[in-house]
């Protein structure tokens, strides 16, 4: 689909107006030059005085014509960019309109393409703007629909519930470590992941950096007398090493980062149950670690299959049967909505038999299609539901978790997401998993060490985010381990300065 916008010359606006034709269509394309072919126009008529006034208007090629305009006050802004904003979510705000009246799809989310939208409802809390003004101001200026307002709302108590002091842990951290093997690549994955099989030498050399890493951390995080907030394993898939390198990657995190029994939550994704055994379930308890994740994504065999899932769907339930009788008392398990040949009928019977196992938390994906993704490379060879039919889906698990008890208490969303949906993990209460709050709501910087980690440093008295990513590929870190933590730990230094620091 092509559109030809005419009327908006600075070319900051053609991401904005990309991701939101990404909503409604396919594929999409925004154009501005007028004798280039394209399937219909949007002309819009901006307006930035005492006022900002913004109108647009879609003819389709029966010369049918769409119209809509917004007009608020400019609200006071200190930078070019914050005005910027506020004109961009204007314009935004009438080319939705017009493209939902257009196309006839309502888009729940509004105008909203980012990954975190109950950022902006902790936002508002913190500003101290009233539950029902909050709300109020979702809805007229970003056309969220009240459902999903009241499932934003939701969540944010719950976040604060579980963590009362949420706001106030800027001076605090926590950490994901990246472990880059699994068994097999998923089709839909997009995660450093790499098969383990015949890569020994390999995980030696990375497994040597990354305890170099950890000690190097600690060391600092130690000297400067910060804490730790919590500790996630993923990958990959961290059970993919041998239960001895799991022992000693154990022993390093207790010897090397400071006050370990203090850390609320230390998580080790088992996502893959053909790689739990017994033996690494006595290490995980060994070392007083309980919350895991055993992932079935689904319980149809042809399912697995298909997606490059070399485990049977009864390895899944015995594995996680093994766990419970092995001491693991906070399991979260994640099902995944539209995976290829699934509809309806497929998801259901995977909810019945999550019903069998009941885990402590249930993270409901809605399938995405990510740009270097197996799936996304052939499209063709892998048929997903319709948008109607992935909605009944996700209304289904509403209902499901409602019914057993479950409650959400964070999302987050992808670009390509099928339906224009979210992900969301709910749990039984008091078995929320603290480090998906952090890393999600942005409260305090999350460091990333081992291959593929992305570090988020997030400045205690600004607020500005500073990203830092290791490279994704076992042999680049390998080779330059010693310089990643060099670069963090300077990163670090400025931001936890007593300068840089709120009183």
């Amino acid at each position: 689909m092509r559109i030809l916008i005419t009327g908006l010359e600075d070319e900051r606006f053609n991401r904005p107006l990309q991701l939101i034709a990404n909503l409604f269509f396919e594929e999409s394309e925004i154009i501005a030059a007028a004798d280039e072919h394209h399937d219909f126009q949007i002309k819009f008529e901006l307006n930035v005085q005492d006022k900002l006034a913004v109108t647009a208007e879609l003819q389709d090629s029966d010369e049918k014509v769409f119209r809509s305009a917004y007009e608020q006050d400019l609200l006071p802004a200190e930078t070019e960019k914050e005005r910027f904003k506020q004109v961009k979510n204007a314009v935004s705000h009438v080319y939705l309109t017009v493209l939902q009246e257009f196309t006839d799809i309502r888009q729940k989310w509004g105008i909203l393409t980012g990954v975190r939208p109950t950022k902006l409802l902790h936002k508002k809390n913190q500003e101290g703007v009233p539950m029902e003004q909050a709300h109020q101001q979702l809805r007229e200026e970003y056309l969220i629909t009240d459902e999903k307002i009241q499932l934003m709302q939701q969540i944010v108590d719950r976040q604060l519930a579980v963590v009362p002091d949420l706001y106030s842990l800027k001076k605090e951290v926590s950490i994901y470590i990246g472990i880059p093997f699994c068994p097999t690549k998923c089709a839909y994955c997009t995660f450093p992941a790499y098969a383990i099989n015949g890569r020994q030498g390999s995980v030696d050399s990375f497994l040597g950096g990354l305890h170099y890493e950890m000690r190097k951390m600690g060391e600092w995080l130690r000297e400067a007398g910060i804490r730790i907030t919590t500790v996630y394993y993923g990958g990959g898939t961290p059970t993919s090493i041998t239960a001895e390198e799991m022992d000693m990657l154990y022993e390093e995190m207790y010897s090397s980062f400071p006050d370990v029994d203090k850390i609320r939550e230390i998580t080790v994704e088992a996502g893959r149950p053909d790689t739990i055994t017994p033996e690494k379930l006595e290490i995980l308890k060994k070392w007083n670690i309980d919350r895991i994740s055993i992932n079935p994504q689904s319980y149809t065999q042809e399912t697995l299959k298909a997606i490059g899932r070399h485990h049977t769907v009864t390895e899944t339930v015995d594995k996680f049967h093994l766990a419970r009788e092995l001491g693991m008392n906070n399991i979260n398990m994640d099902l995944i909505i539209g995976l290829p040949g699934e509809g309806l009928q497929e998801f259901s019977h995977s909810l019945a038999e999550t019903e069998k196992l009941m885990p402590e938390s249930l993270t409901v994906h809605t399938l995405s299609f990510k740009r270097a993704s197996e799936m996304t490379k052939n499209k063709n060879k892998y048929k997903v539901a319709g948008r109607d039919e992935v909605e009944k889906m996700m209304e289904l698990a509403q209902d499901w978790t409602i019914n057993h008890g479950y409650v959400p208490y964070y999302l987050y969303r992808q670009k390509n997401i099928l339906g224009n949906l979210e992900n969301v993990g709910y749990s039984l209460p008091n078995q929320e998993s603290i480090y998906n709050i952090m890393i999600m709501e942005e409260m305090q910087t999350i460091l990333g060490l081992g291959c593929g980690a992305s570090s988020k440093f997030i400045h205690p008295a600004t607020g500005k985010i500073t990203h830092f990513a290791n490279p994704k590929d076992p042999k680049s870190y390998n080779e330059g381990y010693e310089d990643y933590t060099e670069k963090k730990i300077k990163i670090l230094e400025e931001i936890f300065s007593e300068k840089a620091a709120p009183a």
